[in-house]
């Protein structure tokens, strides 16, 4: 590191990672970019959908979502349009896998970040709402289905 950063030097800076992934499944490989950071917030809120008053996680074709937004052809143009998201996600799930882990790598996005978006917004599809992962005050989780009673 050499110091302190300005602005023109973080907006000038090439900070757009692409990588190659084999796909066998496919008789070839892709370009995978990472996501920048207003992209990665629109998959993350893409999560969720309302229903009713309440936020639930919506992680139907999660895999196929982000490979449509990170696939690049050879001359570094979008592959994929959102709308083959649908017809994406019937593809092989091992090659979806490994182009979205590699995705993933290069966008920042870890497994537990995901399940902790997943725990902030609240419970799962079909989950009662009288136990889960409430948060204390001080940010700290509590299950309401605990005893309150102390131990004996």
């Amino acid at each position: 590191m050499t110091g302190f950063l300005s602005r023109d030097a973080i907006f000038a800076a090439n900070d757009y990672k692409v990588e190659v992934v084999d796909v066998p499944e496919w008789g070839g490989q892709v370009k995978v970019k990472g996501l920048t950071g207003r992209e990665r917030d629109e998959f993350e809120a893409g999560m969720f959908v309302r229903r009713g008053r309440e936020m639930v996680r919506d992680t139907a074709n999660l895999r196929a979502r982000l490979v449509v937004l990170c696939c690049l052809d050879e001359a570094g143009n979008p592959l994929f349009q959102r709308e083959d998201v649908k017809a994406l996600g019937e593809k092989s799930g091992a090659a979806l896998d490994r182009i979205y882990e590699k995705a993933a790598m290069l966008s920042g996005i870890m497994e537990n970040d995901l399940e902790d978006k997943i725990e902030d917004f609240g419970e799962a599809p079909g989950s009662s709402s009288s136990t889960g992962s409430a948060r204390n005050s001080d940010g700290a989780k509590k299950s309401s289905s605990a005893s309150s009673a102390p131990p004996s």
